[in-house]
Parts: C-alpha cells; sequence; structure tokens
C-alpha cells in the first residue's frame, strides 16, 4: 500500500475514534501494526490536532461565547475548570514524558485495556439508570477529569474522552454536557500534545515528513467533523452502552487474533 495511502487510513480511523468512547490511540496502534507502518509518537500525536481543529468548529459559538464574554461569572467559572483540568493534565504528562512513557508495541495492553473499559462503560451506565443527572460541572467533575486524560495516556486502549466522559458521568454529570466538557478539554490538552512533540523531534534534529504529517491532520480534521456533530446528537437520546459492547467484543478479538 503507498505511503500516502496508509496515511489517510490513519487520518480517518483517528477522525472517527478521537472522540468517540472507544479509544483513539488503541486504534491507530493496531491498524498502523496492520498497516505494517510503524508511525512514530510525534505522527500520531500531531494528526490528533486535526482532531481539534474539527471541535472548535463544532464548537464555534461555544467557543466565542467563552472567548468574548468571560467576565461573565458563569463562563469565568466554566474556563477556570478547563484551565484547573488541563494544568493537572499537563503537569501529569510532563511527568510521565520525564518518565520515558512510551506507546506500547504490542496489542496484549491495548487489547486488555480495551476490554476492561468496556466493562467499565456498562457497569457506570447500570448504575444511573433512571437518576437524575445535573447540567453544571462541579470542581470535583473538572479535577477528576484532569486525572482521567493521565489514566488513557497510561494505559492506551482507555480512551481519552471515554475516560473523561465517564468521569464525569459517574460523578452525576449528564452525557451532553460531559461530551462538552471532555471535547473542550481535549482542545488544550492535544494541541499541546502536538506541539510538545514537535519541538522535541525538532531539538533532536530528527527528520519529519510534514507532508505525511498535514495530509493525515487534515483528513483526521474532515473525518473527526462528522463523528464529532453526530456524537452530539447520538448522546441527546442515547446511552453508551453500545459503545461499552464494542469495546468488549474488540478487546476479545485482539486478545484471540493479534
Amino acid at each position: 500500500m503507498p505511503d500516502w495511502l496508509s496515511v489517510v487510513v490513519l487520518g480517518i480511523v483517528e477522525g472517527i475514534t478521537e472522540f468517540l468512547p472507544i479509544s483513539s490511540t488503541g486504534h491507530i496502534l493496531l491498524v498502523d501494526q496492520w498497516l505494517g507502518r510503524h508511525s512514530n509518537d510525534l505522527f500520531v500525536t500531531v494528526i490528533q490536532c486535526g482532531a481539534v481543529l474539527a471541535v472548535i468548529l463544532v464548537f464555534w459559538s461555544r467557543v466565542v461565547q467563552l472567548t468574548v464574554a468571560w467576565r461573565d461569572p458563569e463562563n469565568r467559572d466554566y474556563i477556570l475548570k478547563l484551565m484547573i483540568a488541563f494544568a493537572i493534565t499537563g503537569a501529569g504528562g510532563l511527568v510521565l514524558k520525564k518518565l520515558g512513557l512510551k506507546l506500547p508495541e504490542r496489542a496484549g495492553p491495548v487489547a486488555w485495556a480495551t476490554l476492561i473499559g468496556g466493562v467499565v462503560i456498562i457497569a457506570i451506565e447500570a448504575a444511573l439508570r433512571n437518576k437524575p443527572l445535573r447540567e453544571d460541572v462541579t470542581w470535583p467533575i473538572a479535577i477528576l477529569t484532569g486525572f482521567a486524560q493521565l489514566l488513557a495516556a497510561v494505559f492506551p486502549g482507555t480512551s481519552r474522552s471515554g475516560a473523561t466522559i465517564l468521569t464525569a458521568l459517574a460523578l452525576g454529570l449528564n452525557r451532553p454536557k460531559a461530551a462538552e466538557f471532555s471535547f473542550l478539554l481535549g482542545v488544550p490538552t492535544l494541541l499541546a500534545a502536538g506541539a510538545l512533540q514537535i519541538l522535541s523531534a525538532m531539538k533532536k534534529g530528527e527528520t519529519i515528513d510534514w507532508a505525511m504529517v498535514s495530509l493525515g491532520l487534515v483528513v483526521s480534521a474532515i473525518t473527526a467533523f462528522g463523528t464529532v456533530k453526530w456524537l452530539l446528537r447520538f448522546v441527546q437520546t442515547h446511552t453508551f452502552v453500545g459503545f461499552g459492547w464494542y469495546r468488549i467484543i474488540l478487546g476479545v478479538l485482539i486478545l484471540l487474533f493479534a
């Protein structure tokens, strides 16, 4: 398969999976191995920035509202909670990078994280059945979603969006608001991760194939735009149970055949 076509495939996979609770990193690792491409951490991290651009477009009115009317107490409180959650993730991420955390090259850890994550989704949804859920992001929700992103970084296959959405959901936030907070929190998180990877690669004098990275970024942005719009409609009337079963089946298949 031509290199550019492999990049397009990976961009599509990234765009579809980044904001669904099924782990983009896990899927990218598995598809990358299937393609025999062996993408480096920089490529995987930077194409995630394309999905971020899609979120900014989908939530453009919300982003403008938070930016223009930041003096409004409600908006200021929301922005501060996003900043604290991002700060927790950023500080923890730097520590993990210093410790030499890298994406696994074997499918086993991804499979187990995928499978266990599916069980957790179903368990949380069962516990919340028929319970009233709130619409405001509390401080415990903001703080713990920041830590949830670190969990996803340590265990590829956990899913950043899945970990943050389900943490917020478990703490009583309704699905649309949990998805919104998770997606907006992903903007600075993924952009910062991409910027750090690029700076690190340039500092080490690594060769960066900007054409292929840019192609993957654009494809992921286009695909993620449609995926985010669909998910926001989906959570208005559905639970995440279907994603839980998908993860369990996928995790079992990976363990059996990988």
